[in-house]
């Protein structure tokens, strides 16, 4: 059964119709019978898989099978190791406390293409970049999570999921997930 990473673009929702005319992943991807296995909110960006497996689908999805998925944040201000280890530790939210997260801040912004849209800036205000490594997917969980520790986030790009990243590929790309690759997400835990 096919299966692909894509980059989701910016402004993107990631369902393939929508009533009020945003742009969807069927601007994108012309493959019959896939679908978005997970979610990115309309203003993130970056890796989904996309496939026709559902019970890979069901794997990817599910909180019990703990994949991985790396984010890139750019957040407004510079985390100090406290902030940091709080969201090593975890973060008490509404709907309950995440799990531990590994977190890092990168010395210097990474290689991604520009936004459509702008960032907001503020030159009084410095901005850094932190990957934020999760095994669960609450709503908006990474957004709440640097909010939380005092991070606002500015952007917001999923890098990868599992072994599988966006590495060669441009935002609005599609390619297909090799075999080898597919095998990388278990059956159990």
């Amino acid at each position: 059964m096919p299966t692909f990473r894509f980059w989701k673009p910016y402004g993107v929702l990631c369902q393939f119709t929508d009533p009020e005319g945003r742009p969807t992943l069927a601007d994108y991807v012309k493959e019959p019978g896939i679908y978005a296995a997970g979610r990115l909110d309309f203003d993130s960006e970056g890796l989904l898989i996309l496939t026709s497996d559902g019970a890979l689908n069901a794997r990817l999805t599910s909180p019990k099978f703990a994949h991985e998925k790396t984010y890139w944040v750019q957040v407004e201000g510079t985390p100090s190791e406290a902030q940091l280890q709080e969201l090593r530790t975890g973060i008490d939210l509404k709907d309950g406390r995440t799990r531990p997260a590994k977190a890092r801040l990168f010395d210097q912004a990474p290689d991604l293409p520009e936004r459509p849209v702008p960032i907001r800036f503020r030159a009084n205000i410095p901005t850094s970049w932190i990957e934020l490594k999760i095994t669960e997917g609450k709503n908006r969980q990474v957004r709440r999570m640097t909010a939380a520790v005092g991070l606002p986030c500015l952007r917001l790009v999923r890098w990868a999921v599992g072994p599988i990243d966006l590495e060669n590929l441009s935002p609005g790309e599609l390619s297909e997930l090799t075999n080898v690759e597919k095998g990388f997400f278990p059956k159990r835990n």
